[in-house]
């Protein structure tokens, strides 16, 4: 096998996965790996998906490890590389997407790069640079209430621009929906008034596949994982992946199963309701007055004995009036570190209970699961549509994991994912 052409750096897991099963659904053969220092293990892949938990985290922190991973993959003989964030553009005005970008395009040598948060399948579009959740601005949307990165105005030149100096132009829709030379004219228009970041619209998926093939050659490409799908036909065509299709094929996994749940999204809510009408559910109120380790116990306690007969829900997911509380407690940062640690801790011991079918709600949660598991790399099944990506672990005892965004999914997804999991036919 040769060297792999395509990398990825995923500023969280469930987006990241999300990357990879599309990778996969297009007949690429993907690796998933979950730092830098697991690049340089993987062996026979045409692309690499690097994902990290650096969405919320200090932008200092942030840049550094993209820049490991940035520095592995292309160590490894990448030659294109995408950087993936959430395609509601979730970040503050001090990043990360900005910095992260400044210190990808300094090490790619990249002359521009596009940003391309769209997904129209989802309804999430932009138009004259303003980010929509539907028919709503983003900023009239609920994400105007995140807990972490509450989005509050749509304009995403202005967005981003906040976040760095380099200067931020758009590629407008009328250029974006033509496509070909009009596109090419635009960007080089937008290149002479000194703009290397270009926001671009995108309404379609006919949108996307224009974007990708302005980015073709280009070394470095940043958006939703939405774009990343209409590459790898374009480097069949020019010779840059092989052309045969790869087919994935995971494991049966059958053991207990569980969900854990850390995201506040309004979708995850409503995903926990619709699992409890078949399972049970424990809520953790984390404005409560015990210590993490009470919390832990307890939540143990009622989830180890149910365990025997089916699968569990235990969630940190709440309100935003509760989430203001706990956030008033412990402070933003040590509400969603609190929380993460509760269930990462739960994850472990329940595997050790023979728990091997996980679906974990929420990008930071499922980075903090991930990492306390100690899971370094997976391998990633089909995409099966938004927030549905299954993985699983290497070794003769796998483990099945659904790393899901919490806004994302189908109603019932919990109940169908560990369902799947068991059942490799249903993925393919």
């Amino acid at each position: 096998m040769g060297k792999p052409f395509f990398g990825v750096v995923a500023d969280d897991l469930t987006g990241g996965l999300e990357t990879a099963a599309m990778l996969v659904a297009e007949g690429v053969r993907c690796a998933f790996v979950t730092d830098a220092g697991a690049v340089a293990r993987v062996e026979g892949a045409e692309a690499i998906v690097v994902a990290q938990k650096t969405r919320v985290t200090a932008p200092q922190d942030a840049v550094a490890k993209t820049r490991a991973a940035a520095e592995a993959l292309l160590a490894a003989g990448v030659e294109r590389l995408f950087f993936k964030y959430c395609a509601t553009f979730d970040s503050t005005d001090e990043g990360n997407i900005g910095p992260v970008a400044d210190m990808l395009m300094e090490l790619t040598g990249a002359p521009y790069t596009i940003f391309c948060p769209g997904s129209p399948e989802l309804r999430r579009t932009v138009y004259n640079g303003h980010l929509f959740l539907g028919t709503e601005l983003i900023s009239e949307s609920p994400k105007r209430l995140d807990p972490l990165t509450p989005m509050t105005d749509p304009d995403l030149v202005r967005v981003l621009q906040r976040q760095t100096n380099t200067k931020v132009g758009l590629l407008a829709h009328p250029q974006v929906s033509a496509g070909g030379a009009t596109l090419a004219a635009a960007l080089d228009q937008q290149r002479n008034s000194d703009a290397r970041y270009l926001i671009t619209d995108t309404i379609y998926d006919g949108d996307l596949a224009n974007l990708a093939a302005l980015t073709r050659d280009c070394p470095l490409a940043t958006g939703n994982a939405t774009i990343v799908p209409h590459y790898p036909s374009l480097w069949r065509a020019s010779g840059f992946l092989s052309a045969e299709r790869h087919q994935a094929n995971l494991p049966a996994v059958v053991g207990k199963g569980i969900v854990l749940a850390g995201s506040c999204a309004e979708r995850t809510m409503e995903q926990l309701l619709d699992f409890e009408a078949r399972y049970p559910v424990l809520r953790i109120d984390l404005s409560q007055t015990q210590d993490a380790a009470a919390m832990i116990g307890s939540a143990l306690a009622w989830a180890l004995p149910r365990l025997e007969n089916g699968p569990v829900a235990v969630t940190t997911s709440s309100e935003p009036a509760s989430v203001a509380a706990s956030q008033l407690r412990y402070g933003r940062d040590g509400a969603a570190k609190l929380a993460e640690t509760i269930l990462g801790e739960i994850a472990v011991a329940v595997h050790a209970a023979g728990v091997r079918r996980f679906v974990v709600a929420g990008g930071e949660t499922s980075g903090a699961i991930v990492a306390r598991l100690g899971v370094r790399q997976l391998n990633a099944g089909p995409y099966g549509g938004p927030g549905i990506g299954i993985a699983t672990t290497h070794g003769a005892d796998p483990s099945a994991f659904c790393l899901k965004s919490g806004k994302l999914g189908p109603l019932d997804l919990f109940t169908s994912a560990l369902n799947d999991m068991t059942d490799p036919g249903a993925r393919a």
